[in-house]
């Protein structure tokens, strides 16, 4: 082995250590997830499943967003219950409805529409961080403390007092407690291990050593907590699409639930690839890849009659925490789905679902991430009120109502920033001179209130105009100024303005409105006769 080949070995040998037990971890918030969004859903479990072992092994490798896991969304739940009791649709339905969304989407990558998810306000993207972890976290708390989540999550959030009495009282001979404290164990550990492992162990994540820990706990100390469950056989309960099914693509309910399928999952999955990417300083994502990438993941899902899936923030988290370095974490996850609830199901029956639960009420706490309000306060307060609504309306209705809420707030706060302008003027007469300050966009939009400003400069007064806060200025209100000084110097008056702080092509602009000689300067590269004559033009 050479030197230089050494090094790359160790790296790659690195890589995949942290890959494989990251894909553990993974795995394990995984699997209670397929499950739960099946029942959810109102399908069998397998349907879960499955979509949880298509997401890891052939959306993984073919992912534009190598740190995302994908799987079945909560996100989803409501369309795909409602399509299945829907009287011309049903369970039936739902695989060739999930086919077809998968070949939208995969035609959608194909035409580069990925991209425009990139154009998303930070503000949005952390909204949706934070909205999504409160709803993980007020549902999974009750999880916790094996109590069954609320309706909705306004009941959850409601009744986490209750959750937490549950966990602590013992009521009426229950066993709420066990599980509270097997949860909070899991937590502890969790949270002691990232902050004082020893170093040669810290490669271990710290999600996989509390569940092994309370896991061993709740099967030495015999504690009546329930654990996990799984179907005897996966396909036996699946509806898969038979031909006939594709008659009814061309029927109206068929053709609105696909699309709807494909717009929300698309939507769900860029964005929080969006989200994300910033979570780990590794590959960015490529997003027309990605949306290809789950196209076909659904396409696949809809074969099997399973659920339809996106990118989830939940795996997708978990996996960054638990030190994920490439996409075959996410591949893996999925080959752990398969080998064991194919070959090793009673192992996980040992694993309590309070402890599953502890690692989601965790992830969701850390979704709220109080640094990042920070930030987005100190560079923009306004941004701060976008950060709410979209944290507020993804709690209060839904994560698409919310996302979409977030973005139009952004839009209008553009609209009102790249068309307002603030004018401060100030006269003094017995000096002479007046001073106005522009602060904003000046813009077609604003030249009005620009106009109304300068017409309060009398004839012969001296104007001093500061720009260190103007953003913007468009060619109208460019034009208007040189315009408004020529027929000012005619009436005795003068324009102070450092046009500097304008853009390049803007001064152009103004040296040729000031003598084609100059003009000539500036194109010839004539440095030193232009800044001379500029000064002049300036201050004369």
């Amino acid at each position: 082995m050479t030197t230089e080949t050494a090094p790359v070995r160790a790296g790659l040998f690195d890589k995949l250590r942290h890959d494989f037990l990251s894909s553990i971890v993974v795995f394990l918030v995984a699997l209670p997830l397929c499950m739960g969004i099946a029942i959810a859903s109102d399908v069998p479990i397998a349907a879960g499943i499955i979509t949880g072992i298509i997401g890891g092994i052939i959306v993984g490798t073919f992912s534009g967003s190598p740190m995302q896991v994908s799987g079945p969304a909560a996100g989803l739940t409501v369309i795909i219950y409602d399509i299945v009791h829907n009287e011309a649709l049903g369970l039936g339905a739902l695989g060739i409805i999930v086919l077809a969304a998968g070949l939208m989407q995969v035609v959608a990558g194909i035409l580069r529409l990925g991209q425009w998810f990139r154009a998303v306000s930070p503000a949005v993207i952390q909204g949706m961080l934070a909205g999504i972890g409160v709803i993980i976290f007020s549902s999974q708390i009750h999880i916790m403390v094996d109590d069954q989540p609320r309706d909705n999550t306004l009941n959850n959030i409601k009744s986490i007092p209750a959750a937490i009495e549950k966990g602590i009282f013992p009521i009426d001979w229950s066993v709420h407690h066990q599980a509270a404290y097997l949860g909070l164990i899991t937590i502890l550990i969790i949270v002691l291990w990232q902050i004082g492992a020893p170093k040669k162990l810290k490669a271990l994540p710290a999600a996989l050593i509390a569940v092994t820990a309370a896991t061993a706990i709740a099967y030495f100390t015999d504690l009546e907590i329930l654990k996990i469950t799984l179907p005897g056989n996966l396909m036996d309960s699946l509806s898969l699409p038979g031909v006939e099914q594709f008659k009814h693509l061309t029927e109206q309910p068929y053709i609105i639930a696909a699309l709807t399928i494909a717009i929300i999952a698309s939507a769900e999955t860029l964005l929080c690839a969006n989200a994300v990417d910033q979570l780990h300083t590794g590959p960015r994502t490529k997003y027309d890849k990605e949306l290809a990438a789950q196209g076909i993941g659904n396409a696949i899902c809809g074969l099997f009659g399973a659920l339809p899936m996106t990118g989830v923030i939940v795996r997708s988290s978990a996996n960054i925490e638990a030190g994920a370095k490439t996409r075959l974490s996410a591949i893996l996850h999925g080959v752990w789905l398969l080998v064991f609830v194919s070959f090793l199901a009673s192992v996980l029956s040992h694993v309590p679902k309070s402890t599953l639960a502890a690692i989601l009420v965790y992830t969701g706490y850390k979704l709220v991430n109080i640094k990042a309000v920070k930030r987005i306060w100190k560079d923009s307060p306004s941004e701060v009120i976008i950060y709410l609504a979209t944290l507020v309306t993804i709690v209060g209705f839904d994560l698409l109502t919310g996302v979409v809420v977030g973005v139009i707030l952004a839009v209008l706060k553009l609209v009102y920033t790249i068309s307002h302008l603030s004018v401060k003027f100030e006269d003094d007469p017995d000096a002479n001179r007046a001073v106005m300050h522009l602060r904003g966009a000046a813009t077609f939009v604003s030249l009005p209130k620009l106009a109304q400003a300068l017409d309060r400069v009398p004839p012969n007064r001296e104007l001093q105009v500061f720009l260190d806060h103007l953003d913007y200025v468009d060619h109208a209100c460019l034009t208007m100024l040189m315009d408004w000084e020529k027929q000012h110097i005619s009436t005795g008056g003068r324009l102070l303005m450092d046009w500097d702080e304008l853009h390049p092509r803007f001064m152009r602009q103004r040296l040729n409105a000031n003598g084609d000689e100059l003009f000539r300067a500036s194109e010839t590269g004539d440095r030193a006769r232009l800044n001379g004559e500029e000064m002049e033009t300036t201050h004369e």
